[in-house]
C-alpha cells in the first residue's frame, strides 16, 4: 500500500467533492470551491493518494495580512485510512514546502463534537512541542442554519 502526498490539481476537485461529501461530517462546499482550492490555493492543500485514488485532502491558506499564518480549513480522510496518520501527513506535507517558509503559526476551527479533529491539532502542536490556545471564532447565532460554534485553534510553530 504505497500513500503519495502532493500538491492538488485541478482534475483532483471531482474526487475532492465526493471526499468530503462522503465523510458525513465536514460542511460540504460547493464543487467550484474545490476547484478554486485546487487551482488558486494549491500551494496551501495537499491530496493524498492511494496509488490513482484520492484518500485525503487538507485545505488551507494564508491569512490575508497574516502572511506568517496558515488557516487549515478542512481535513478529509477516507474512511479506509483514518488511522494511519494521514491528516497530520498532509498538513506537514504542506509546512515543508518553500511556499510556508515564513509560516510561524497554524490556525483551524474545529466544532466542539469533532474530537477526532481536536485530536489531530492537539498532536500537531506536541509534535511541534509547542502548546496550543482555543478560543470561540464562530458562535452558533453567526450561522443561518443550525450549526456548532466554530473554536479558532492557535498553534504557534517553533522555527
Amino acid at each position: 500500500m504505497s500513500i503519495s502526498i502532493r500538491e492538488p490539481i485541478k482534475s483532483d476537485a471531482k474526487h475532492i467533492y465526493k471526499l468530503v461529501k462522503d465523510t458525513n461530517v465536514l460542511d460540504v462546499n460547493s464543487e467550484y470551491l474545490y476547484l478554486l482550492q485546487t487551482t488558486h490555493f494549491r500551494e496551501f492543500c495537499s491530496v493524498a493518494l492511494l496509488e490513482e485514488e484520492v484518500v485525503g485532502f487538507t485545505s488551507g491558506y494564508l491569512i490575508p495580512n497574516q502572511e506568517d499564518t496558515l488557516f487549515i480549513w478542512q481535513v478529509a480522510v477516507d474512511s479506509k485510512m483514518r488511522g494511519e496518520g494521514l491528516a497530520g501527513k498532509m498538513i506537514m506535507d504542506i509546512l515543508q514546502r518553500a511556499s510556508a517558509k515564513n509560516v510561524k503559526t497554524i490556525h483551524t476551527t474545529i466544532s466542539p463534537s469533532n474530537s477526532s479533529s481536536q485530536k489531530l491539532f492537539e498532536k500537531l502542536s506536541k509534535n511541534y512541542g509547542v502548546s496550543f490556545e482555543k478560543e470561540t471564532m464562530f458562535e452558533i447565532s453567526d450561522f443561518n442554519d443550525a450549526h456548532e460554534d466554530e473554536v479558532l485553534y492557535k498553534i504557534e510553530l517553533k522555527k
